[in-house]
């Protein structure tokens, strides 16, 4: 049930609720009064027979025809007068005898010197009446046929009027309700016109204060990111076609080259010496991407276990100098402890080696001599690691760009690469909820510090 048809019923099932407590209020009070005003027309009307009778010694023959004459209805009071010894003194119509006087009733109304009670459709009171200090017994009884018939036109005016509400609460509740809910109904529109090709696009509304437009800025932040989203992803596309293409154009080029003609042995060898360069450019930047997919994964889809920092970083050495001998990596630890806590993390080993090896390899790379010091500290919550070269440095206007990934600086003659390698190392970092840092000076080197919460 849509929001719209169901704050329609809600308002209207509320409303109605509430003037149907409202009618049965009247109704009941109505009823109520009637009853207890028509009781004491009843004993009104019976005093004064009883008056007639003892004060004023009307005949009982008089009353009686009186009586008759009256039509004999409902709703003409039948009084009866008895002593104290269940004597009947008088009655309006003995043959006719509405309500049955029992002697029981009789003590009953000496007791408690008033009753009121009902017998079928009839009201029926009995009282105490002195005259001249001697007790009487008095009872009525009629049926209020005009009261009843006011009570019967209230119920159905009540009921009409109730249900004549109801309607005009429901119009009204689904007038208001489209009118409260159609900013919602713009909003959808809206979005349906937005598509990947036009995520350019915005909601209105979202100046506000309200609900609505929070919901629209809401929606709006979400599209800023689905936009740039979107706009990462081609840029990163565009850029993976690059440098896919550059290493692999090398390559045919190459051989297509050395296959137009016979050549000498070593021209054979030097161009498979090429072609494995190439090679292997492409498959380091597959594994570049592998691992930037990975460091983009749910944080709840990665494996984390209690990990030391030191151990992972030695590891990362060991791979390093076993592909490049020629490269020269110190580890210095600035404080000795006994407490293994301060370089654990909980983290991911392969993640955070991938990250080293980065961090390393372009310490040694853009350094002559291949050279890079790590250095390896803690304060308070944080591990700290510090890799420092004495190398070419990084130009002002390059360092806001360097974790973008593919993004190659000014210093992109002086060694290969495919710029993913500090997006790669940012994204680990940030996974093991970390940070990371640079200061540079073109000539001076760099520093990169990474700091980690230990266990």
């Amino acid at each position: 049930m849509k929001i719209r048809n169901r704050l329609t019923l809600l308002f209207t099932g509320m409303i109605a609720a509430l003037l149907l407590v409202f009618a049965w209020v009247v109704y009941i009070s109505y009823s109520q009064d009637r009853e207890e005003e028509y009781y004491k027309n009843l004993q009104q009307q019976a005093i004064t027979k009883a008056n007639l009778l003892l004060d004023a010694k009307i005949s009982p023959e008089v009353l009686q025809l009186i009586y008759k004459n009256a039509g004999g209805s409902r709703s003409q009071e039948e009084v009866a007068v008895y002593d104290t010894a269940f004597h009947l003194l008088y009655h309006d119509a003995v043959d006719i005898d509405k309500v049955k006087e029992t002697k029981q009733m009789i003590r009953e109304i000496i007791e408690q010197r008033q009753i009121a009670f009902h017998e079928g459709p009839l009201q029926v009171v009995g009282f105490l009446f002195n005259h001249n200090g001697t007790p009487y017994i008095v009872t009525a009884a009629a049926q209020d046929e005009y009261g009843l018939g006011q009570l019967q036109h209230l119920f159905w005016t009540l009921v009409i009027t109730f249900l004549v509400a109801v309607v005009f609460v429901f119009l009204a509740a689904q007038f208001f309700s489209h009118q409260a809910l159609k900013p919602v109904s713009d909003m959808v529109d809206k979005v349906e016109e937005i598509t990947a090709t036009n995520l350019d696009l915005r909601l209105r509304g979202a100046e506000g204060k309200d609900e609505i437009a929070e919901l629209a800025q809401t929606f709006n932040r979400m599209l800023d990111r689905l936009e740039q989203s979107f706009d990462a992803q081609k840029q990163f596309v565009s850029n993976i076609s690059h440098e896919l293409r550059t290493p692999l154009t090398a390559m045919m080029a190459e051989l297509e080259i050395t296959a137009s003609r016979e050549r000498p042995a070593e021209e054979y060898r030097q161009s498979m010496r090429h072609a494995i360069t190439d090679a292997q450019r492409l498959v380091k930047l597959s594994n570049s991407l592998l691992d930037l997919a990975k460091a983009s994964y749910d944080p709840t889809e990665i494996n984390f276990r209690e990990i030391r920092l030191d151990e992972v970083l030695m590891d990362a050495r060991g791979d390093i100098l076993q592909a490049h001998p020629e490269y020269k990596i110190n580890v210095v630890f600035e404080e000795d402890t006994d407490d293994d806590d301060v370089v654990s993390v909980n983290g991911n080993e392969y993640l955070l080696k991938v990250a080293f090896i980065n961090l390393l390899e372009n310490g040694c790379k853009f350094s002559r001599p291949p050279e890079t010091t790590v250095t390896v500290t803690w304060f308070k919550g944080h591990a700290i690691l510090r890799f420092t070269d004495e190398g070419i440095g990084i130009a002002k206007e390059d360092l806001p760009h360097i974790f973008t990934p593919f993004y190659r600086g000014h210093n992109r003659p002086y060694a290969d690469g495919n710029g993913i390698g500090l997006s790669l190392a940012l994204k680990i970092i940030r996974l093991h909820k970390g940070n990371i840092s640079v200061v540079s000076k073109p000539g001076s080197g760099t520093t990169f510090t990474l700091e980690l919460p230990h266990i």
